[in-house]
């Protein structure tokens, strides 16, 4: 029989207390409470967490899974409505200047921007970007165009926006933001509306979305000036949702082939990969956070749900011993 000698080139650690950085498949026998231990990793989770105050659909979302935020949707027939979260429960915030849905969130729980989106008026996609400060919320710089189904990530004032429509195939520009005013910067390889974001300023990620495939696997990352190709998506999806960063992101939902689906995929900056599943099945839902810590919450068919998201981590099991 192999020894773990022969598998591993070395003998089990003998140490009088857990290692400070141990690695995955590492393992140790700890002398002070005579125990076996190796390092694994926990399974990725998702839980339930407080209903919102109202069902929404096409809503936004930005902050962090205790401290996240959620902005306009439908119906009332365009929300102007603001939520925010504290980890358990949402209380109504800050109403918005304009009623929109489909539009893009990025920033914190109080310092968020919310541009584009479609209202009820002709032309229905809105130009216009708010600030909110935790409280209420304010005008900023006019988005370079009228724009709807949108995405964007960053921060209040480190913003960047792509993608949408009107343009049937959906836009490839994109545009940042310096708190004030927005200029534009490069185009997406492949022009995208109803698509997912994630990401900062300078490491931005676009991924699936309208036109058909590849566009609906596509992703796309930004590296401050210029967009290049990134890994396709395991599954077609557009009108679906994301979080996190460009190296370490999160695909949540949206609609794959002709239905709603609750599928998740997470990035590590080169390739997508299936993870846990959601445990409602929604399309043009929000989200906030980051991969060991995120959230989705509202989406179609309408709900008021939010989901918990807690990605797979590190973890210390005992093998053997008391």
């Amino acid at each position: 029989m192999a020894t773990y000698k022969d598998i591993k080139g070395t003998n089990i650690e003998v140490l009088s207390s857990d290692p400070s950085n141990p690695v995955q498949g590492q393992i140790w026998y700890n002398t002070t409470s005579g125990t076996l231990k190796g390092l694994g990793f926990t399974t990725a989770a998702w839980a339930s967490g407080g209903n919102l105050p109202e069902t929404v659909g096409k809503n936004r979302g930005a902050g962090t899974q205790t401290a996240g935020l959620s902005a306009g949707g439908q119906p009332s027939p365009r929300a102007a409505t603001t939520n925010e979260y504290n980890g358990t429960s949402w209380t109504s915030a800050g109403t918005m200047g304009t009623g929109r849905h489909e539009g893009a969130c990025c920033g914190t729980q109080t310092a968020a921007l919310y541009f584009g989106g479609t209202t009820p008026a002709s032309p229905s996609e809105q130009n216009a970007t708010e600030e909110y400060n935790g409280s209420s919320w304010t005008n900023g710089g006019a988005y370079p165009a009228p724009i709807g189904q949108n995405a964007g990530c960053g921060t209040q004032t480190a913003g960047l926006g792509f993608g949408g429509t009107p343009s049937t195939a959906g836009e490839a520009k994109s545009f940042e933001y310096d708190g004030s005013s927005w200029t534009a910067s490069g185009d997406m390889p492949v022009p995208a509306r109803m698509l997912g974001g994630a990401g900062t300023q300078t490491a931005g990620l676009a991924f699936g979305g309208d036109p058909a495939p590849p566009g609906e696997r596509a992703t796309s990352e930004y590296n401050g000036s210029t967009w290049t190709a990134g890994g396709l998506l395991v599954e077609d999806v557009i009108q679906g949702t994301g979080f996190g960063l460009q190296t370490a992101a999160i695909s949540a939902g949206g609609r794959s082939t002709s239905a709603q689906t609750n599928a998740v995929e997470q990035y590590d900056g080169t390739s997508w990969a299936s993870t846990t599943a959601m445990s409602i099945a929604r399309r043009h839902l929000g989200s906030a956070g980051i991969t060991s810590a995120g959230m989705a919450f509202g989406g179609e068919p309408l709900t008021a749900s939010t989901e918990e998201f807690t990605g797979a981590a590190p973890t210390s099991v005992i093998l053997s011993g008391s």
